[in-house]
């Protein structure tokens, strides 16, 4: 009989496997098991942790275990990410802040803390890279990995590496991850969604077309709101309906988008695993919760904003080039400016100062909704703080961040405030 239409069973708790079919564990009696034909021959996963924000949160504060948590900012802005307590009062991502309240009136709003978040971020990061060189960083919370080649090393193929993953950071980070494993990144990413959270599922060579085939064509990466409604026109709807086309026909229609749907519909994804990817660029933004024109108020939000984009950068390791602010009116029309720096820097003061720059040239007396910076251009922090013979306080900015770094990630994001922060309160 072939052994592979009885698949052995590997518990995601114990880590025991035993001979299938099962629905619990035979050593500890677990119900979380993973059982699948080709689950010992697939190499790449996508890892993603669950409710990031919100579970950060919780964790440092076990009052919040079974509330409904929203990180987020003020009633104009939006939901950063939110917990799945608020996710089943139809609460998400993205949402503009007042709705998620009408939708879940007693959660609890909290800040986002980013430096707190690229902290554990970057522990996550750092137990991947103890499982293979080849991970590539998506955002601070989520990465693919190409664990091929790697079986000798752990002692184990990848899903048991994988399983032994997420199981220690859940006991010494103290949140979850999900996994999702296959042979493509396409899958892979798919696959990390299905069993949310704390979900590890497989998807096989042998399933994948069947699998894709009643799935909206919304579910293909790069197929946004504009394009999916261009393929239903076309009475592309679901991608089976990609499956059935002819290639040629769809890259006459589509150009090479075409013949991208055309493979990814049917599972065929030739993209590697890079830790080189690209990262165009780090941001983040506010909306107030009135409007401003108040040069001082300006100016220390920005700094926040510079203080929130420099942790980020140093969780990914990168170092931006070009800081870009961002301004929207009260009417919602944007100003957008940029400043390239003389070299890449990860450092908020370095950013801010660029900024404040371009803000006082924009703070015309005009009232603003919403204010934003962004570093460009990036590249490998190795690239940063070099210096010149006319620019000798690279040094001690870097010592000073570092300073203020290190007794943040030990005593917590609002250990250490600089003088900005407080500049014009009374």
């Amino acid at each position: 009989m072939d052994q592979r239409l009885t698949p052995s069973v590997l518990c995601r708790d114990c880590l025991a496997e035993s001979a299938g079919p099962a629905r619990r564990c035979r050593a500890c009696g677990s119900p979380r098991i993973v059982a699948h034909p080709e689950r010992t021959e697939l190499t790449i996963a996508h890892i993603d942790c669950d409710a990031f924000y919100a579970a950060v949160e919780k964790r440092d504060n076990p009052e919040l275990r079974d509330k409904p948590v929203i990180i987020g900012g003020g009633v104009r802005g939006v939901v950063s990410t939110c917990c799945y307590v608020a996710r089943t009062f139809g609460v998400r991502s993205a949402m503009p802040m007042f709705k998620a309240l009408q939708a879940c009136p007693d959660a609890v709003v909290i800040r986002p803390d980013m430096h707190k978040y690229a902290d554990v971020g970057g522990q996550v990061r750092a137990r991947m890279r103890d499982l293979t060189p080849l991970v590539e960083p998506l955002s601070i919370d989520e990465a693919f990995l190409d664990l091929t080649g790697t079986q000798r090393l752990h002692g184990a193929t990848a899903d048991v590496v994988l399983a032994r993953f997420a199981r220690d950071v859940e006991r010494d980070i103290g949140i979850s991850v999900s996994v999702g494993l296959s042979y493509c990144k396409f899958l892979a990413k798919i696959a990390s969604d299905i069993d949310k959270p704390r979900g590890y599922a497989v998807i096989g060579r042998a399933e994948a077309v069947e699998f894709l085939r009643d799935k909206p064509v919304g579910l293909i990466w790069g197929v946004g709101a504009v394009t999916r409604e261009k393929l239903a026109g076309d009475g592309y709807r679901l991608i089976g309906d990609l499956q059935r086309a002819d290639e040629h026909a769809l890259m006459r229609r589509y150009g090479s988008e075409g013949s991208r749907l055309w493979r990814l519909a049917r599972g065929v994804d030739v993209r590697i695993v890079s830790p080189e990817r690209e990262t165009k660029s780090v941001s983040s933004e506010t909306t107030f919760n009135t409007d401003v024109r108040d040069v001082a108020t300006l100016t220390r939000t920005l700094y926040q904003l510079c203080e929130k984009v420099s942790a980020r950068l140093k969780a990914s390791e990168l170092a931006g080039s070009t800081i870009t602010l961002k301004l929207k009116t009260t009417d919602f029309k944007s100003r957008t400016r940029a400043r390239t720096l003389n070299e890449p820097t990860q450092l908020a003061s370095r950013m801010f100062a660029a900024a404040r720059e371009l803000l006082e040239k924009e703070a015309d007396g005009a009232a603003f909704r919403l204010i934003g910076v962004g570093a460009g251009a990036l590249g490998d922090a190795t690239e940063a703080y070099h210096g010149d013979l006319a620019d000798t306080q690279v040094t001690r900015d870097k010592a000073r961040e570092k300073a203020m770094d290190d007794l943040r990630a030990k005593f917590g994001g609002a250990a250490v405030v600089r003088g900005i922060a407080f500049e014009g309160d009374e």
